[in-house]
């Protein structure tokens, strides 16, 4: 349609919210489905943040509020940095958005000139490239590999900058691998970036606080004092919380920076939803000892999903160290054929045909860069779990 935008032909549709979407339509027709495809955890909003929201209806506390965020939820993001992270900033360094995604894509469009490159590690989540792609920018991919975890190697790292290079993005731990680097592998990471003065660091850490035994989240500007003044930290209350329709997700950084992503809020959205961002002062500043109790709940589902994925034929599923989901390889039924006939050459085609054949919706690897695998989240009930992993290990041994 010749009056769209030129850009619409570099831009795909989220994969993840697609599956999620056929899930429900498969759902709404009488199949019997398990939904495998979302990332959202599948306990409630903890009651003194819905009371803190409710609070500020009563309160009034209905009218705009500031771009950047209301000053209490501001003070208090800069408090968490301080608590949890070891990091010193001050409330005009840190800014509010309507979820994660509008932060990290403002902080594209503030600073992405045509040809200005971006390095995303694969597998990386859906949304990254898009956004880079929307914003001008050029992603270049650097491919982690199932022998490593799916991590970003240093000298992978160092291979792929050149003087175009404006932003790392790291994700920590990872969406869909759920991989997360361990002080000493972020350590080597930041070295790389130390000698690149050039390149600034775009942390996604919204699954910092679901991670695994003895496993101790670290974020690169507390890692390496130096790329503080490069460095935006992003992160929000979605999945710790279990806030994700609370569409709140904060960053803290260079106040230019800052002052930039405010001006192009202004004139986006304005301000996050006033209610929503009452929520989520008490979230950040309120009792955490629930964010415990919920992650042993998930470590046990996650050591449940890798043990049975591994015993399913031709499927190989390393054990991450956070998030809720897995990223297992199919590479061992490439070639086959399904129950249904059809001859599986790509991992598309495996999700496709395990849908058709057992009802279990699960997200294709090459959705998120680096196949043949495929994404689990497993931020559902045990039972469900259990009952879809025996579908799959089925699928499995009757694919010929």
């Amino acid at each position: 349609m010749a009056f769209l935008a030129d850009i619409l032909s570099r831009v795909q549709p989220s994969a993840t919210i697609a599956v999620a979407q056929k899930a429900r339509e498969l759902k709404a027709a009488g199949r019997d489905v398990i939904g495998l495809g979302a990332g959202e955890p599948d306990f409630d909003t903890p009651d003194n943040i819905k009371q803190a929201a409710n609070k500020a209806i009563a309160d009034g506390k209905t009218k705009y509020t500031p771009v950047s965020g209301i000053p209490e939820l501001r003070q208090a993001i800069v408090d968490k940095f301080k608590r949890e992270n070891g990091l010193d900033y001050e409330p005009a360094q840190t800014i509010v958005g309507t979820g994660g995604k509008q932060i990290l894509f403002n902080a594209f469009m503030a600073t992405l000139n045509p040809g200005d490159e971006v390095i995303i590690p694969a597998p990386y989540w859906v949304s990254y490239p898009e956004m880079v792609a929307i914003c001008g920018g050029e992603s270049v991919f650097v491919e982690g590999t199932i022998d490593n975890a799916f991590k970003l190697k240093p000298e992978a790292l160092e291979a792929a900058i050149t003087p175009k290079t404006k932003w790392l993005v790291f994700n920590s731990p990872s969406n869909p691998s759920g991989a997360a680097y361990t002080q000493d592998e972020l350590k080597a990471i930041t070295d790389v970036l130390v000698r690149h003065p050039h390149v600034w660091v775009l942390t996604d850490d919204m699954y910092e606080h679901l991670c695994y035994g003895d496993f101790k989240f670290t974020t690169p500007a507390q890692v390496e004092p130096s790329l503080y003044e490069r460095t935006l930290t992003m992160n929000g209350v979605s999945k710790a919380y279990a806030m994700t329709g609370w569409r709140i997700g904060y960053a803290a950084g260079p106040i230019e920076l800052i002052k930039a992503m405010d001006m192009i809020q202004g004139q986006q959205t304005s301000g996050a939803c006033s209610i929503a961002q009452w929520a989520a002062v008490e979230a950040l500043n309120g009792p955490q000892d629930f964010i415990d109790e919920r992650r042993a709940v998930f470590e046990q589902r996650r050591d449940l999903v890798v043990s049975m994925l591994n015993q399913a034929s031709g499927i190989e599923c390393p054990k991450p160290e956070g998030a809720f989901y897995v990223y297992p390889s199919c590479a061992g039924l490439m070639g086959k054929t399904s129950p249904n006939g059809k001859v599986m050459e790509n991992d598309a085609d495996f999700v496709t045909e395990l849908l058709e054949a057992e009802g279990v919706a699960v997200v294709h690897g090459s959705a998120f860069g680096l196949g043949p695998n495929f994404r689990i989240s497993y931020a559902t009930s045990t039972e469900a779990l259990t009952e879809a992993c025996e579908r799959i290990q089925r699928f499995c041994a009757a694919c010929k």
